[in-house]
C-alpha cells in the first residue's frame, strides 16, 4: 500500500511539473494557448454536430414513419367505411382493431417526433452557440495577439530609446571633468611643493634681498645727487 501511495504521489508531483511548464510555456507562447483552446472547442463542435445529425436523422424518420402509418390509417379506415357499408362484420372487426391499434401508435410517434423536434432545436442552438464561441475566441486571439506585438514593439522602442539616451555622453563628459580637475591638482600640488622646497625659497629670498639692495642704492643715489644739486647751487650763490 505504501509503495502504491509513493508512486500516486510520484505521479501527481510529475503532473504538477508538466502542468507548471505547460502554463509558463503558454504565458511565453499565447498563440499556443489560443489555438489549443480553439482546438478543442472545433473537436467539441465536431462531436456536437455529430450527435445533432443524429437526433435530426432519428427526427427525419419518426416523420417518415409518421407519414406512412397515417397513410395506412387513411387507408384501413376507408376500408372500414367499406366493410360496414357491405355488411361484412368480420372484415370490420378487425379492420377497427387495426385502426385502434395505429391510432395509438401514431399517438405515440407524434409524442416522440414532438420530443425529437425539441432535442434537435436544442442540439442546434447548442451546436450554433459553440459556433459562435468560436468565433468570438478566433476574434480573441487575433486581437489579443496584436496587443501583445505592439506592447512588445513598444517595449523595444522604449529599449532602443534607452540605448539612444544622454545617459553614456553625461558620464564621459563627467569622466572628463574629474580628469580635468585632477590634473589642475596636480599642478596646484607641484606649485605647492615647488613654493615649500627650500631652494626656491632661498631664491626668492635672494630675489627679495636684491630688490631691496637695488632699492637701497638707488635712494642713496638720489640722495647723493640731491646734495650735489645743494652744492651746486650754494656755490654760485657764494660767488
Amino acid at each position: 500500500m505504501s509503495d502504491i501511495g509513493f508512486f500516486a504521489r510520484l505521479g501527481n508531483l510529475w503532473s504538477g511539473f508538466v502542468s507548471l511548464w505547460i502554463t509558463d510555456v503558454e504565458k511565453r507562447h499565447p498563440e499556443i494557448a489560443y489555438q489549443n483552446a480553439i482546438d478543442s472547442m472545433i473537436e467539441k463542435y465536431g462531436r456536437l454536430k455529430s450527435a445533432t445529425a443524429a437526433i435530426i436523422r432519428r427526427r427525419q424518420d419518426l416523420e417518415t414513419k409518421m407519414k406512412s402509418e397515417e397513410s395506412e390509417l387513411a387507408a384501413v379506415s376507408a376500408d372500414l367505411e367499406g366493410a360496414i357499408s357491405t355488411g361484412q362484420d368480420d372484415l370490420a372487426v378487425v379492420l377497427i382493431q387495426k385502426k385502434n391499434a395505429l391510432d395509438a401508435s401514431l399517438a405515440t410517434l407524434k409524442a416522440d417526433l414532438d420530443q425529437a423536434q425539441t432535442d434537435a432545436n436544442d442540439a442546434k442552438d447548442s451546436l450554433l452557440q459553440v459556433k459562435s464561441e468560436i468565433d468570438k475566441l478566433k476574434a480573441e486571439k487575433d486581437r489579443m495577439l496584436a496587443q501583445m506585438q505592439s506592447a512588445q514593439a513598444r517595449v523595444k522602442i522604449q529599449d532602443q530609446l534607452e540605448g539612444l539616451s544622454v545617459d553614456a555622453e553625461v558620464r564621459a563628459l563627467e569622466n572628463v571633468r574629474e580628469h580635468i580637475k585632477n590634473t589642475v591638482a596636480e599642478a596646484n600640488l607641484g606649485k605647492e611643493l615647488r613654493d615649500s622646497d627650500l631652494d626656491v625659497r632661498l631664491a626668492k629670498l635672494r630675489q627679495s634681498s636684491g630688490s631691496i639692495t637695488a632699492k637701497q642704492q638707488l635712494d642713496e643715489m638720489k640722495k647723493a645727487r640731491a646734495a650735489q644739486t645743494t652744492a651746486a647751487a650754494a656755490g654760485g650763490k657764494s660767488m
